[in-house]
C-alpha cells in the first residue's frame, strides 16, 4: 500500500459512522455477551489460546457478532477471509476453498472463513463448504440474526460451536456510550462532549439492546 493508498484509507476511517470507528479490536474492548466471553468462558479461552474449532454466533442486530468475528481476525494467526453471504455465492466459495488449500500446503497455515448472513446462503452453497469444514480445511465463523437449527444446513451445525449473543443491557449500552465520548483516537474524546444523564438515558432507551443503535 503506498503513501496515497494510506491518506485515502486515513480518510474513509475518519469519515466512517461512529459505529464502525468504535468496533471493539479486542476482547477486552468488547462490551456485553458476558455469558459467552466473560472470564472464564470457553469462547474467550478458546480466542485468547488460537485454538476455535467451527463457530456460528446468532442473535440481534447490533449484539456483536461481526464484531466478534473481527476480534478473532485480529487476534489469530490463521489466514482470515470476510464474505458476505448476500453478495457471495459458489464462485466466492471455490476461491477461499483454494486459497485455504493452497496456505495449507505451501506454509501450514489454517485459514479462518467469516460467512456474515451465512442463513442467506442455500443448500448448495452450503453444502460446498461442508466438506472443506469437515477435513479442517476450512474454519467457519458463521453470523445470523436468524436460529441456525432451522435456517442453517443441519450438518454444518452439528460441525460447529452455536453460541446465542442477547440484546445488550442498559449498562451495556452506557459503557458503549462513554466509550465513544471519550476516545481520543476515534470517538468524541476531543470534543469534550457533556452528555445529560437524561440525554442517555434516551439513547439508550431507543437503542433497544443495540450497540449501533445507540452510537448512530
Amino acid at each position: 500500500m503506498d503513501l496515497f493508498e494510506q491518506g485515502r484509507q486515513a480518510q474513509i476511517e475518519r469519515e466512517s459512522p461512529l459505529a464502525n470507528r468504535m468496533r471493539p479490536r479486542t476482547l477486552d474492548e468488547f462490551v456485553g455477551q458476558e455469558h459467552i466471553v466473560g472470564p472464564g468462558r470457553l469462547l474467550r479461552r478458546a480466542i485468547q489460546a488460537d485454538q476455535l474449532s467451527s463457530l456460528i454466533f446468532y442473535g440481534p442486530p447490533g449484539t456483536g457478532k461481526t464484531t466478534l468475528a473481527m476480534v478473532i481476525a485480529n487476534s489469530t494467526r490463521s489466514h482470515f477471509i470476510t464474505i458476505n453471504a448476500v453478495l457471495a455465492g459458489v464462485k466466492q466459495i471455490r476461491e477461499a476453498i483454494e486459497t485455504a488449500q493452497e496456505r495449507r500446503n505451501l506454509y501450514g497455515q489454517r485459514t479462518t472463513l467469516f460467512v456474515d448472513e451465512v442463513h442467506r446462503w442455500n443448500k448448495a452453497q452450503q453444502d460446498a463448504l461442508l466438506p472443506h469444514v469437515e477435513n479442517g480445511t476450512l474454519i467457519l465463523i458463521g453470523a445470523t440474526t436468524e436460529n441456525p437449527y432451522f435456517e442453517v444446513n443441519k450438518a454444518l451445525v452439528s460441525r460447529s460451536r452455536i453460541f446465542q449473543l442477547k440484546p445488550l443491557t442498559e449498562d451495556d449500552l452506557r459503557q458503549v456510550a462513554r466509550q465513544a465520548l471519550g476516545d481520543v483516537e476515534r470517538g468524541y474524546g476531543r470534543l469534550n462532549i457533556q452528555l445529560q444523564p437524561a440525554a442517555l438515558d434516551h439513547l439508550v432507551d431507543v437503542a433497544n439492546g443495540d450497540a449501533r443503535g445507540v452510537l448512530n
